[in-house]
């Protein structure tokens, strides 16, 4: 019976999606990294075997050394895309830093737009709409984020759509960053911090309140409190949610005891996304796997998940339009049709 009803079960590849928390470097396939690194005559940075968000971060750098040069980047851009079709994504927004790009493009500017160069040609070539969320990074300070933030603003409405927070949470507090921010938010991007993974739910309020967040990456930790969750069902703020990064760094245990089945029964909604998938295996599509066969989500939890991936992002209204028909039409599809 088991092997009839997995025959039976829908095809999750076949379910539109978009993708909101992935960190383009940590988009690389494993094949390109160890090309790339021989290339360049670098040794290949370790890429699993770590344990908590230290030495993660400590990794994560690695992964710039094989990316110096112009044409790895927009490889890097064109294969994340199509692994990204591949998984059904209707939709990506991708965490880019452009800070790290300076030596190669000459300035954040200028590294910000071959980023958008890159990804509107590979969205064309794929079909899939791309958006760039510019990434803060909490320990490089104020003032950067506040450059940031500028170029960011500048290119609203020419594919930046969000402005990130990320890297250590513990000892930077998303309110210093208020004045970046606010300087996104007047220029109509969406503001999409980390918060709520490293640190408890005092991070959640604060992205809240002194970032005014669209959308909060992780999140996960919102659960300890109540209050904030019925917030967040309340004002309809979604979670940006990624399973396998979350047992790898030790946020949970398992991925059977995971937050995400509690909150969706809250009523808060949660994009489900694979944050580094070089470093913590699955991509998107494999986080839909692992969401329905590990921590035990229907379909229809599955398609609402898919669904606050499309429809609370500034992703075009064709986008959003063509999507929401073909998840119900993902919905209504039975036996062989599956």
């Amino acid at each position: 019976m088991a092997h009839d009803e997995t025959l039976a079960a829908r095809d999750l590849a076949r379910l539109p999606k978009g993708h909101l928390h992935l960190h383009l470097e940590a988009a690389m396939r494993p094949e390109t990294l160890t090309e790339l690194a021989a290339q360049k005559g670098v040794t290949i940075p370790p890429t699993s075997g770590f344990s908590g968000f230290s030495a993660f971060a400590g990794m994560y750098q690695g992964l710039l050394a094989v990316l110096a040069d112009e044409e790895n980047l927009e490889r890097l851009i064109d294969e994340a895309v199509a692994d990204a079709a591949a998984d059904g994504a209707y939709y990506v927004e991708f965490g880019v830093s452009p800070q790290y790009y300076i030596d190669t493009f000459g300035s954040v500017e200028a590294s910000l737009d071959r980023h958008l160069e890159y990804a509107a040609a590979a969205g064309a070539r794929h079909g899939v709409e791309i958006g760039l969320m510019v990434t803060v990074d909490r320990t490089f300070g104020i003032e950067p984020a506040s450059v940031l933030a500028r170029a960011a603003a500048a290119r609203a409405g020419r594919g930046v759509v969000s402005l990130g927070l990320a890297n250590e949470e513990r000892g930077y507090p998303a309110a210093e960053f208020a004045v970046a921010f606010d300087i996104a938010k007047a220029a109509g991007l969406q503001s999409a911090p980390h918060a709520g993974e490293l640190v408890g739910p005092e991070s959640v309020w604060q992205a809240i309140h002194a970032l005014k967040a669209d959308r909060i990456l992780h999140g996960v930790r919102a659960l300890e409190d109540e209050a904030l969750v019925a917030e967040l069902a309340q004002r309809g703020i979604p979670l940006d949610v990624c399973l396998t990064s979350n047992v790898i760094l030790g946020v949970v245990d398992d991925l059977s005891e995971h937050p995400l089945q509690a909150l969706l029964a809250a009523g808060v909604r949660c994009s489900i996304n694979a944050d580094d998938p070089i470093l913590f295996g699955p991509g998107l599509l494999g986080e839909y796997i692992a969401a329905r066969e590990q921590v035990g989500l229907s379909d229809e939890q599955l398609a609402a998940c898919a669904w606050t991936s499309i429809e609370t992002t500034l992703a075009s209204d064709d986008t959003k339009a063509r999507a929401r028909t073909e998840i119900d039409n993902w919905l209504s599809t039975t036996g062989d049709d599956r």
